[in-house]
């Protein structure tokens, strides 16, 4: 077994929990720390830090990040500050922790989760991750390797709606729409998505992937979709994963 931290950050909330990357099992209770409302580098690594301190940690810790990632280099900031563009934060972290960091795109570490050990371990064939929350995040898998950062989420639909912001969980409850009315939003981006790609199979995560009872029923497209198993903690336990595979010699 080898142990790793793995952090999820999120509009919200960002979590940490230990995993257990052999098994794709958390060792630990999940410990989650609000957002800051100013989401700037100095206040998301004081947060970061606080979860490391909480598990009195000084070893390798993965992070997903709500980002193009690019060398542990921040490129994109939709639901961060601005002042993130241009950032090596994993060099930032470093310098501010003990610990080895690697930071990866929030989805695509979701989606390293659900291809591992989840929903889509053995899947063969163009599989998509939409991960649902406070945006919309992507990761697109072909047989079994991933295509990074593609932050499909911020597409423009033919109307020039761009996906995140016609159907985010946050826009559902801003917009107090009942849950018929949101899939009825999905399910566009869905066949947007489809028309696009024609990808195998859709896996939707998130924080709404708690509520399938919901919605799931409204969705009326060709590609099969189901639930991600890991929900919405498989940012950590991919993140972790990512980690693992990023340090040589590790068991």
């Amino acid at each position: 077994m080898k142990a790793i931290l793995g952090i999820d950050v999120g509009g919200s909330g960002i979590k940490g929990a230990i995993i257990d990357t052999k098994k794709g099992k958390l060792l630990t209770k999940r410990y989650r720390v609000p957002t800051p409302s100013l989401a700037n580098p100095e206040n998301i690594a004081h947060t970061i830090i606080k979860i490391i301190d909480h598990f009195n940690w000084k070893d390798i810790v993965g992070i997903g990040f709500p980002s193009v990632v690019k060398n542990g280099v921040i490129c994109t900031a939709a639901n961060i500050d601005k002042a993130f563009i241009g950032i090596d934060f994993e060099t930032y972290l470093k310098k501010k922790t003990d610990c080895k960091i690697k930071i990866i795109n929030d989805a695509d570490a979701a989606g390293i989760a659900e291809m591992k050990f989840g929903i889509g371990k053995d899947q063969r064939g163009l599989v998509m991750i939409i991960t649902i929350g406070t945006g919309i995040g992507t990761c697109l898998f072909m047989n079994g390797k991933i295509i990074p950062n593609t932050e499909l989420g911020h597409i423009y639909l033919p109307d020039n709606k761009e996906s995140e912001l016609y159907a985010s969980d946050a826009t559902r409850q801003k917009l107090n729409l009942n849950w018929e009315e949101w899939a009825y939003r999905l399910n566009e981006i869905l066949v947007y998505y489809e028309n696009l790609f024609w990808p195998d199979l859709f896996i939707l995560g998130g924080g709404i992937s708690k509520e399938e009872e919901k919605y799931m029923k409204y969705l009326k497209i060709r590609t099969k979709i189901v639930t991600a198993q890991f929900q919405n903690y498989a940012g950590m336990i991919g993140a972790a994963i990512y980690a693992k595979k990023s340090f040589k010699n590790i068991e």
